[in-house]
């Protein structure tokens, strides 16, 4: 078979096109097919963290991104009456990843700012939308109605982004564990005209009355959601009588203007498998989440970034191809996770009956007055299983980026992986020693090793941190800092 492209991701959004331009810095043809002919105009996802900004870092995105994004000192939960059940401090500290803890965001200008990074080897077709596909033992054959006509691409590997409803995984014959958690809510965008008039932080408000969201989002606009109670009717609640009488406690005329409104099913759901042979699944097509943790798009950015480096290593370096086997083993407990925080900040805000309520307030405002909360941003599973020294301290760890003033410790080294020790030779290293060694120290470690999508591959002596890596990866050896 002759392949058109190394790898076809079918899906145009974030995860989509972050996939291809990691794919694209690493040598390795792509094509993205996405069945709209323009990035839709309206927003959706409102958050990436920090370690989302950093993968943003690194294919040149983050600086255009963040220049459009708004940050907000904290996540308040409150009651009815205005008391704190839970807060998580913080978010706009920088963090692990060098960014901002969190990041409220316009997903139409992440999106530009994503595509617009785009180039050889990677290249975006719209109005490409997907009929089908056959395998074969060397790849695969897409099929597609475009606007001109059909076509078909020959791939050898095809990766479905395409969204929660996802033709890929239907057409692959993958279903879904459902987690239990289903809630209507009514979405409300805004266009901010007075941003003194409206609150300058994160805010749940837990009223069993009407479970109520209002949050920041991208520069000048402003987002807030509200249940839509059993028994009640969405349209009547989407109605612009019903919409007046919502917003009327929040004494906003005339410092907003409505941009959308839209009423969306929170979900909570993974499929049970991510590949099957050459098709992967990643983002809303392997898994959705309530939006209550900020973690929908960001998780599907993860999938790219997991993703990204072992399909490289297979097709650019000759690695096995059971590589991809890691892929689900790693991601789905970090996700499980994060859908478990979601799940629970969902139930939280959720109760409607006003006894429960009141039981739910009282013991969470003792719990916070205890200094029994949050002590900052959550923070998510590393990875337990899959390409790891198992054992060795550190292993399956997030890697922090170190910060020597503007300067990030990514921007100079090569996204690949990392063979660091206390030491080391390479003179741009120096303003970051302090930190790597302060590192080493806490894991009692004389080298680490850190994989390209930063984590940790494991912790002991040089020698042997190199010989494993190269064995896992059939002999490519990577540069030692």
């Amino acid at each position: 078979m002759v392949h058109d492209c190394d790898v076809l991701v079918v899906g145009g959004g974030p995860t989509g096109v972050t996939l291809a331009l990691l794919l694209a810095k690493r040598g390795v043809r792509t094509i993205v097919a996405e069945k709209d002919a323009d990035i839709y105009p309206l927003p959706r996802a409102a958050h990436v963290d920090h370690e989302i900004m950093r993968v943003f870092q690194e294919v040149g995105a983050a600086d255009t991104i963040m220049a459009g994004s708004r940050r907000t000192t904290r996540y308040d939960f409150l009651n009815a009456a205005g008391d704190v059940l839970l807060r998580f401090d913080g978010a706009d500290r920088i963090a692990s990843g060098g960014w901002p803890a969190s990041n409220m965001i316009h997903q139409p200008s992440v999106e530009a700012a994503l595509r617009a990074r785009l180039g050889d080897p990677a290249e975006l077709r719209v109005g490409w939308e997907m009929t089908g596909f056959t395998e074969a033992d060397e790849g695969i054959e897409a099929h597609f109605a475009t606007p001109e006509g059909k076509r078909t691409v020959r791939a050898r590997y095809l990766v479905g982004a395409d969204g929660a409803r996802s033709p890929m995984r239907k057409a692959a014959g993958i279903g879904f564990d459902d987690l239990g958690f289903e809630e209507p809510w009514l979405v409300i965008d805004t266009l901010v005209q007075d941003a003194s008039r409206l609150p300058s932080v994160n805010l749940q408000i837990c009223d069993p009355a009407r479970p109520t969201t209002c949050v920041l989002m991208g520069e000048g606009r402003h987002r807030w959601e509200f249940m839509i109670k059993p028994g009640e009717d969405p349209d009547e609640v989407a109605s612009d009588a019903s919409i007046a009488r919502l917003m009327e406690p929040w004494n906003v005329d005339g410092a907003v203007r409505f941009e959308r409104k839209a009423v969306y099913t929170f979900r909570a759901r993974v499929a049970e498998r991510w590949r099957a042979g050459r098709v992967l699944l990643a983002g809303d097509a392997a898994h959705q989440m309530p939006p209550f943790a900020g973690q929908g798009l960001c998780s599907g950015v993860r999938d790219a970034a997991n993703l990204a480096w072992k399909l490289a290593a297979i097709l650019t370096d000759g690695a096995p191809d059971a590589l991809l086997d890691s892929y689900q083993p790693e991601r789905e407990p970090n996700l499980r996770g994060t859908i478990g925080l979601a799940i629970m900040m969902g139930r939280t805000v959720c109760i409607a009956d006003p006894g429960a309520a009141a039981e739910r307030d009282r013991q969470m405002i003792a719990a916070h007055k205890a200094g029994q909360g949050p002590a900052g941003p959550p923070a998510f599973p590393p990875i337990s299983d899959g390409l790891i020294m198992k054992g060795s301290p550190g292993a399956g760890s997030y890697f922090a980026q170190p910060c020597a003033g503007d300067v990030r410790f990514d921007d100079i080294l090569a996204a690949e992986a990392l063979l660091l020790d206390r030491e080391g030779d390479d003179p741009r290293l120096e303003p970051f020693r302090p930190a790597l060694r302060a590192w080493l120290d806490a894991h009692d470690a004389e080298a680490v090793l850190v994989r390209p999508d930063r984590y940790v591959f494991g912790t002991g002596g040089a020698a042997e941190l190199r010989q494993r890596w190269d064995a896992l990866l059939t002999g490519r050896a990577e540069g030692s800092a």
